[in-house]
C-alpha cells in the first residue's frame, strides 16, 4: 500500500515536471500578411494552414488554420520553435507552400499569391506553337556568312 501510495506521489511529480517543462518551451508569436503578387493588395479571408514538421521533414498530424482580416492579416501566439509547414489558400489564386524555421519570439511571414496559370496538356496539339517558338529563334540567330549571297 505504501509502495502505491509513493508510485501514485511519483507519478504525479512526473506529469508536474513534464507539464512544467512544457510550458517553459519557447514560443513564437506568427504574424502572416497575404498579398495579391501583382498589385500588392490584402487578400481577405485567404486560408492560412500551419502544420508542425517533425526531424525527418515530416508533416506531423493535426495542425492550425487560420483566416486573413480585411487586410489580409491573421496571427496566432504561441507557435513552438521549430520547423513550421505554411500553406496559404484563396480562391482564385495559386496555393501557396513553404516551410519556415521558427526561432524568434516574434517573426511575420509575407507571402504574396499568384493567380492561376495556364494549363499544359501532353494531349493538345501544339505542332503550331512548335514551329512559331522554332521560327522565332531562327530569327533571334546571326546569320551565317557563308549562306548569304554576295554584293
Amino acid at each position: 500500500m505504501v509502495r502505491m501510495k509513493r508510485l501514485g506521489l511519483g507519478l504525479v511529480i512526473v506529469a508536474a515536471l513534464a507539464l512544467g517543462m512544457r510550458a517553459a518551451e519557447p514560443s513564437a508569436l506568427l504574424k502572416f500578411v497575404v498579398l495579391k503578387d501583382y498589385n500588392g493588395k490584402p487578400i481577405r479571408n485567404a486560408g492560412v494552414v500551419m502544420h508542425p514538421v517533425n526531424e525527418k521533414g515530416k508533416q506531423s498530424r493535426g495542425g492550425l488554420e487560420l483566416k486573413t482580416d480585411a487586410e489580409g492579416r491573421a496571427s496566432f501566439d504561441g507557435v513552438p520553435y521549430g520547423t513550421l509547414r505554411v500553406q496559404v489558400l484563396a480562391q482564385g489564386f495559386q496555393t501557396f507552400g513553404e516551410d519556415y524555421e521558427i526561432n524568434q519570439p516574434e517573426m511575420e511571414i509575407t507571402v504574396k499569391l499568384k493567380r492561376p496559370q495556364g494549363q499544359y496538356s501532353i494531349y493538345d496539339d501544339h505542332s503550331a506553337e512548335k514551329k512559331k517558338d522554332e521560327g522565332s529563334d531562327k530569327k533571334d540567330e546571326a546569320p551565317d556568312k557563308k549562306s548569304e549571297p554576295p554584293n
